[in-house]
């Protein structure tokens, strides 16, 4: 048992991983992910909805038009959190190719099948088999 495996096991990357070939496409997916999010965030995303719509004052007058904008607003919002936690996903993979777990269920330390691992490649653990 050590400090970094408190529970006495030690999971290590299956056989049936070929390490080079998850982390390059990890990484192309990185980068993929990295400039969507980059590409959101230069629409003005990072900027306050009170700076990017204007004078409140005027607000009367395009209501509907404000309105629109804000239902987009709100969708491109939902899509950069859902892409920084994809990107926070491959980066955790990342970091399990580096520690040598990567496909190693983390719930219990049994290699993730190899289709998962082609279907998902951030895949944490496996799927249980219908019925189980």
């Amino acid at each position: 048992m050590t400090d970094s495996d408190p529970v006495g096991i030690v999971l290590r990357m299956t056989e049936n991983v070929d390490e080079a070939a998850a982390r390059e496409r990890l990484e192309r997916e990185r980068a993929r992910v990295g400039e969507l999010i980059s590409g959101l965030r230069n629409e003005g995303l990072d900027t306050e909805q009170a700076d990017q719509s204007g004078d409140v004052a005027s607000f009367d007058s395009n209501q509907e038009d404000q309105g629109a904008e804000m239902i987009e607003r709100e969708k491109d919002l939902a899509i950069l959190e859902r892409l920084e936690t994809d990107l926070a996903e491959i980066e955790a993979a990342l970091q399990r190719l580096d520690d040598g777990t990567y496909g190693v269920d983390e719930a219990t330390g049994e290699p993730i099948s190899p289709e998962r691992l082609a279907a998902l490649p951030t895949a944490r653990t496996n799927v249980p088999p219908p019925g189980s």
